[in-house]
């Protein structure tokens, strides 16, 4: 049966008072968006207040009146300054924090010295990393969520095929690619975490394109329109016989998930074609190796070592600005924990979200390679997208 909303909040908040507990926190005050979603359902010009012990307060600038209806689990009520949240505060029966919690890895510091200015002295405390492990299990009411994301982005890429052609640029297949997603009901918008985290879409990348590196912190980069956003598809026209890079994360309910495809129009140069199988072989392996318990480290050397077996360990993951991961968590956004990073310690827990992505990189050529994304399970990873992984070839049209 499908656990109503209402309840999955109050889970989430229990959840989260009890580390606050635990680490003498006696309330956190939170402005993330993802962070106002996974706790309230909705995210506004707002200061969420979680405190130890009590129902939550959520302090909208705009717009109240739509955040007394989308909001779950928590007393909404109108914020005109920061110099009302202490009395906000108090008339809900709440004791002022003496330990604060506090998003230091995304609150900007003007917040910061307003909540100096207008609490009372109070002791900060990092709560990112208490939220972050907390997200990085999913429930089931997530999980079907990213199902369904996963789900779009099956039959979106199942379209590519119709208007991939010889001659069109990057960006025009683009936008019929997010024209068609946008159709099925994705959100357009991908959050990532991070100061200047700023995602657009995804990848419509063909040939050398895929190899231009960008401050993206990822496998491809892209040339992008303009250097004001040094991302993503640019100008550049397909040509027959080389590959096609389709990467783009799914949004769906605000949950997001990560598929890449390769597709070539006529055909691919046989070592390309190649280094796509041995990506294969490092998902398939990394699928039955990815259990509870098994640290992400774990799975990034299986996962180079194969590559460097195959001879293609300089091309693995990046060339000239290499990454050092092999996958990542998904959910409300596109680098939820955790990370299948070298000499990460971090074991992976059953309900954990990860998206797989072996690729390599040759310089001047093109990018090959693989992206799906998996739930954690006690047995193994369970796959969510379901398109087909091996190369897709188009017939060149007349």
């Amino acid at each position: 049966m499908r656990v109503p909303l209402e309840r999955e909040i109050a889970r989430r908040v229990h959840a989260f008072q009890k580390l606050l507990k635990e680490n003498g926190i006696d309330g956190a005050l939170l402005v993330q968006n993802a962070d106002q979603v996974y706790f309230t359902g909705t995210c506004h010009q707002a200061h969420l207040y979680i405190p130890a012990e009590g129902r939550p307060l959520y302090m909208v600038r705009r717009d109240v009146q739509r955040a007394g209806a989308d909001a779950r689990g928590c007393t909404v009520v109108p914020l005109r300054s920061f110099r009302e949240i202490k009395d906000i505060i108090i008339n809900a029966g709440l004791p002022l924090p003496e330990r604060l919690g506090l998003e230091f890895d995304v609150l900007p510091l003007l917040y910061y010295r307003q909540y100096e200015k207008n609490l009372p002295p109070f002791v900060p405390v990092d709560c990112s990393p208490l939220i972050r492990k907390l997200r990085a299990v999913k429930s089931p009411l997530e999980i079907e969520n990213l199902r369904m994301a996963a789900r779009l982005m099956d039959r979106v890429m199942g379209q590519v095929p119709e208007f991939l052609a010889p001659g069109a640029t990057e960006v025009e297949l683009a936008s019929l690619f997010e024209a068609a997603a946008r159709r099925l009901g994705h959100e357009g918008f991908v959050r990532m975490r991070g100061v200047n985290a700023e995602v657009f879409y995804g990848h419509f990348l063909s040939g050398p394109s895929a190899t231009v590196t960008s401050g993206f912190d990822g496998v491809v980069g892209g040339p992008g329109l303009t250097p004001a956003f040094p991302y993503g598809p640019g100008r550049r026209e397909v040509r027959i016989g080389e590959p096609v890079l389709v990467d783009y994360p799914g949004v769906w309910q605000g949950y997001i998930v990560d598929i890449t495809r390769v597709f070539a129009i006529g055909s691919l140069d046989r070592d390309l074609a190649r280094a796509h199988e041995v990506a294969l072989e490092i998902q398939s392996v990394l699928m039955h190796a990815a259990r509870p318990g098994v640290t992400g480290g774990e799975l990034w050397e299986a996962a180079r070592a194969l590559a460097a077996r195959a001879g293609l360990e300089p091309h693995f993951m990046g060339c000239k600005n290499r990454v050092y991961f092999v996958g990542h968590g998904v959910g409300l956004e596109l680098n939820d924990l955790p990370v299948i990073a070298a000499n990460d310690p971090v074991p992976l827990e059953e309900g954990m979200v990860i998206a797989l992505e072996p690729k390599f990189v040759f310089p001047d050529r093109g990018v090959v390679g693989i992206e799906n994304t998996f739930v954690v399970r006690r047995e193994g990873l369970e796959r969510l997208s379901g398109f087909p992984d091996e190369i897709h070839y188009v017939r060149p049209r007349a």
